[in-house]
């Protein structure tokens, strides 16, 4: 399984719920999302910054795409992008294979 981070925002509405419940444990949503698609939450943290939150999570691609077109359906979250983990001495290996034989325009 790839490992997932999903940073994201929260919107007006999903402040207002903070506002009406200051004790929602949104962790367990982000669980609640990840499980329901097979994959699993590794953590949760609210950030000060950019961007509001970061979730952790293994699975799939699909699995990390349905969650964030979930989330941010329900109007509360916003602005969410998704990182995967990668092995960067692997993709240097392929970058390395490819700088041997690309030539650029008019080279």
């Amino acid at each position: 399984m790839a490992k997932f981070y999903a940073l994201g925002n929260y919107t007006t509405q999903g402040f207002q719920g903070f506002c009406k419940d200051p004790s929602s444990d949104r962790s367990k949503a982000a669980q609640v999302a990840a499980e329901a698609v097979g994959a699993k939450l590794i953590s949760y943290t609210g950030l000060r910054g950019s961007f509001d939150f970061l979730a952790v999570f293994e699975g799939d691609f699909s699995q990390a795409a349905g969650v964030k077109m979930a989330t941010e359906a329900s109007g509360s979250l916003c602005n969410i992008n998704i990182l995967e983990a990668i092995d960067i001495n692997s993709a240097a290996a392929q970058a390395s294979k490819i700088a041997q034989k690309y030539k650029g325009p008019g080279q």
